[in-house]
C-alpha cells in the first residue's frame, strides 16, 4: 500500500512538471537565426513588461521564458525571437 501511495504522488508531481515544461508546439518565426535577438535582448523586453525571468532558452525557433508575472504566478512565455513579441503562454 505504501508503494502505491508513493507511486501515485510521483505521478502527480511528474504530470504537473510536464505541464509547466510544455512547448508551444510550433515555431514562433520562420526567420533565419541571423535575424534573431539574443537571449539577453529578449529578456530585457519582457522584464520591461513586468515579468521576472527564472530561466530562458531558445528552442524550436521560439524564445522560451519561464517567468513570474506581476501577480506572482508562474508563466511560460513564448517569444518571437526576431522582435520579442509574446506569441503564446502556458
Amino acid at each position: 500500500m505504501r508503494k502505491l501511495v508513493i507511486l501515485a504522488a510521483a505521478a502527480v508531481l511528474g504530470a504537473s512538471g510536464a505541464a509547466y515544461a510544455g512547448s508551444l508546439g510550433r515555431p514562433c518565426t520562420t526567420a533565419p537565426e541571423s535575424q534573431w535577438l539574443s537571449i539577453q535582448q529578449l529578456q530585457s523586453k519582457i522584464e520591461g513588461q513586468g515579468y521576472k525571468v527564472r530561466k530562458a532558452k531558445l528552442a524550436k525557433a521560439c524564445g522560451e521564458f519561464y517567468s513570474i508575472d506581476k501577480n506572482g504566478n508562474q508563466v511560460e512565455l513564448f517569444l518571437d525571437p526576431t522582435n520579442g513579441q509574446i506569441v503564446g503562454q502556458n
